[in-house]
């Protein structure tokens, strides 16, 4: 019967999207829905979309060949008002009914309803596309300009609409666009000598060159330059709209001959207009108004400096060190005028955190005769200096059954009076879990606490002059942080301290260079006695060949009131170990032995307590204007070396070594490695707002000196939400060994991502894509040989994952669910490695903010 019912609304469901799978269902009678455009130019076809951009009407969009928002759209009324006014004048026996069931009032309510699902419907779904022959001609018209445009004058185009009987059309735009008329004599006229004398100097710049195709896209880009040019070499009142073009292609042989003129400014004095030539302005006063706003406008200034030049004036009293801003801002008293110092004094004024809208304005000095000479009045409207903010969560998780977090921070601005900003932040949580390892009987048993503190100051803070490595115009800054966590009865119970001094540098709009001379790290762990009670997976390879040899092991190493023989923790985990590796308990092979070892090598690490005193070097290229670009290239390399300060100190210091002859300092095994990211994400604009984006992704960890392994929290992992989504986090890897662990980390990465995003309905998006990557052990203590990167024949353990996406676009924020299949999984037997658990029940659910990459 439950089968039946499922058929039966399976089939009524198929009947009702089949009935409004009539595409022409919306078209009126006598009318074509429009199925296909074609262009073909001088004979040939034309497959590049951008041409077909141009086009006034194109076919309703598809996806999989069938115009799924066409269909939607038909299922809605399109004559809803009518209807619901019908219903409204029915005889009163049957609004009665309504009536007597509903109150008028619940009644209007739900035809209110319907009309605004009936909008919602039309505005998911699209219109047909309905054959205009007056848009048709226009699209003929704009595709004859494109080409006039690009130096074919004597172009012509026509087009033919071929209708058929059952109400579709096709449209075909015939393009012939004959000989073209390359460049040919360029003429600049200026009136101006002090700007004629500018553009001579730069004229080997310009975009029109003799021979080269006419274009107008040359033309609007030499019009920005001359005006770019002549902006930032003073002339303060140049304009575009003083630039003319004449374009003579009248018996020139199907040549294009240019001239330019260049008009003299103009002024209206009194009745009449004045020519006034372009003179070169410079900065005579630069005045700084330090705490400016509407409201004291017309108030007079309570404090003012000279400093350098420049003028600071406050109405209330100057809170800042002057050179903190005149050091920053490429302005100049006695500079020419330039609109790039504008623009970079506006752009670093505001980048410092501190001001509110900077803004400059340029009067006419009037004790300059000649007009001249310009004030510029740099008005800055200082933020808060105090920003208080708080948090609070609830949540529950695998860890605790229920959490309490709290997180606060205080954002100081100015505090040196250099605009620098500090920003102490502090955390805390505490949660009720029945799995603690204490005994403690108080409800909440878990907790965590931690403090944040960080200075930015907007300049390099180093003891030596940098500013001739690193200008200002780089927009350089300095930060400085430190940190302290305490956790209690969660995992090991870390204690951690960080520190760092970072340097940052843009010198370009897409070049960013980022140093951590000190990145500083200390990890204690308290509990460490708790590992197993963490890492269970570890813990149940060891029990399982403790009771497979249940004989020869001392009774005392299991727990006295399991049901089954299960090892107590830690006691008997621990000597179980140690009599398997001293060889102190017969009946187990070497490949046991070997398990057994690997089980004691990662407990060893894991709980070893972390001293890493490391430095970075990051370069980033972007190349992405604004948020939407989204054809753009992104590439982030980072150099990483640690301990090799602190090995330096411990030679000189002769400190104390361990068992394995590793130097300890303050009686901690720091850590030593070398580590390099390299990083690369591509997208491109497709039709349609269709968008294909990849990632390439490679990482390696070297250990030396004094390590053998590279810290946990330095490691690498695989899988999760932003990386091969068939995979949980740390559930893939490392190579083909089966993720034997609960987080699976080693020393090498690689990672390979592509994913299709294309519109689906409204602000819903869809993604299909496809992951692969894996990690590997490599130049370190690990043994197992599943594990590990032996050469180019380890690339068959790159995992493979695809899938799809579902995604909300709020435009401040997008919500991503993806579902990832494991496409091809390393860990399984050679041969049967593809497609084995493409299902849904094998299946990963990710959620996620924003796009993985």
């Amino acid at each position: 019967m439950k089968y039946t019912f499922t058929k039966i609304s399976l089939f009524i469901l198929l009947a009702v999207l089949l009935a409004s799978c009539n595409a022409i269902k919306r078209v009126p009678k006598d009318e074509h829905l429009l199925t296909e455009n074609t262009i073909t130019v001088d004979g040939e076809k034309i497959t590049d979309q951008r041409y077909y951009n141009f086009l006034y009407q194109k076919p309703n969009t598809e996806l999989l060949k069938a115009p799924f928002r066409l269909y939607i759209y038909n299922w809605a009324r399109p004559n809803i008002d009518s209807i619901l006014n019908v219903q409204r004048a029915k005889d009163d026996t049957r609004r009665s009914f309504w009536t007597r069931l509903l109150s008028r009032k619940q009644v209007e309510s739900f035809r209110k309803f319907k009309k605004d699902f009936n909008s919602g419907i039309k505005k998911t779904g699209e219109a047909p596309t309905i054959v205009n022959e007056i848009l048709t001609k226009k699209s003929a018209n704009r595709l004859a300009k494109f080409y006039i445009n690009n130096g074919y004058f004597n172009t012509e185009v026509d087009y033919k609409i071929k209708r058929d009987s059952n109400q579709r059309a096709t449209v075909h735009y015939n393009v012939i666009r004959h000989k073209p008329y390359p460049l040919d004599t360029i003429t600049p006229i200026i009136a101006s000598p002090v700007a004629d004398s500018i553009y001579h100097v730069h004229k080997n710049e310009s975009y029109l060159i003799k021979g080269d195709p006419y274009q107008k896209l040359n033309l609007d880009r030499e019009r920005a330059r001359i005006e770019k040019l002549f902006r930032n070499n003073g002339l303060y009142h140049f304009e575009s709209d003083r630039i003319r073009v004449k374009v003579d292609s009248n018996n020139t042989g199907h040549k294009s001959n240019i001239e330019y003129f260049i008009d003299n400014r103009k002024e209206t004095i009194g009745d009449s207009i004045k020519d006034f030539p372009f003179k070169v302005h410079k900065i005579s006063k630069i005045n700084i108004v330090t705490d400016y706003g509407y409201a004291n406008k017309n108030s007079t200034y309570a404090d003012s400096i000279n400093a350098d030049g420049f003028n600071f004036y406050a109405y209330d009293r100057i809170k800042y060190r002057t050179n903190a801003i005149t050091d920053i801002i490429p302005l100049k008293p006695g500079a020419i005028y330039r609109d790039i110092d504008k623009t970079q004094t506006l752009t670093r004024l505001s980048r410092l955190n501190t001001f509110k809208y900077p803004s400059i304005i340029y009067q006419q000095d009037p004790a300059d005769s000649t007009g001249s000479d310009l004030i510029a009045s740099i008005r800055l409207t200082p933020l808060d200096k105090y920003k208080l903010r708080a948090d609070f969560d609830v949540s529950t998780s695998n860890i605790q059954d229920i959490g309490i977090a709290g997180f606060g921070s205080l954002l100081i601005r100015n505090i040196f009076k250099g605009a620098e900003t500090l920003e102490i932040s502090g955390r805390g949580s505490l949660g009720a879990s029945d799995d603690a390892a204490n005994d403690d009987d108080s409800f909440f048993n878990i907790s965590e606490i931690g403090i944040d503190a960080s200075i930015l100051f907007p300049r390099i803070f180093f003891p030596i002059n940098t500013t001739k490595l690193i200008p200002a115009q780089w927009q350089p800054s300095t930060r400085l942080n430190l940190g302290l966590s305490v956790q209690q009865n969660i995992g090991l119970d870390k204690q951690s301290f960080a520190g760092g001094l970072s340097y940052n540098w843009t010198p370009s709009k897409t070049n960013t260079f980022t140093f951590d001379l000190i990145d500083a790290q200390y990890v204690r762990n308290i509990n460490s006695n708790n590992y197993f009670n963490i890492y269970r997976n570890s813990f149940d390879d060891l029990n399982t060949l403790a009771t497979s040899n249940i004989d020869n092991i001392n009774p005392d190493y299991f727990q006295a009131d399991a049901t089954t023989p299960t090892l107590s923790i830690p006691n008997g985990a621990n000597s179980f170990i140690n009599d398997v590796t001293n060889g102190t308990v017969s009946g187990f092979n070497d490949d046991e032995v070997s398990e057994v070892n690997a089980i004691r090598e990662r407990q060893d690490r894991l709980t070893e307590d972390n001293l890493i005193f490391a430095l970075n070097f990051t370069y980033t290229y972007n190349n992405r204007d604004n948020l939407y670009d989204d054809t753009y290239s992104r590439f982030r390399t980072r150099l990483e070396l640690a301990g090799n300060v602190l090995s330096a100190a411990a030679n000189i210091a002769n400190a104390p070594k361990d068992e394995n002859d590793n130097s300890r300092i303050f009686g901690v095994v720091f850590s030593q490695y070398a580590k390099t990211e390299i990083d690369y994400t591509k997208h491109w604009k497709l039709r349609n707002d269709n968008i294909i984006a990849i990632r390439a992704f490679g990482g390696l960890a070297v250990p030396y000196g004094n390590a053998n392994s590279v810290p946990f929290t330095r490691s690498f992992f695989a899988g999760g939400s932003n990386d091969n989504r068939a995979w949980r986090a740390y559930e893939l890897g490392p190579g083909s060994s089966g993720a034997p662990n609960e987080f699976n980390e080693a020393n090498m990465k690689l990672a390979f991502n592509v994913e299709h995003r294309f519109d689906l309905l409204g602000f819903f998006e869809g993604a299909l894509f496809v992951d692969a990557g894996n990690i590997w052990n490599v130049f370190d203590n690990v043994e197992d040989q599943n594990s590990q990167f032996r050469g180019f024949s380890s690339l068959s353990d790159l995992a493979v994952g695809s899938g799809f996406g579902l995604r909300l676009d709020f435009d401040f924020f997008l919500f991503r669910f993806d579902v990832g299949f494991k496409t091809y999984d390393p860990s399984l037997e050679t041969g049967n490695r593809w497609f084995r658990e493409y299902n849904f029940s094998n299946a990963v659910y990710n959620i996620g903010i924003n796009y993985p990459f």
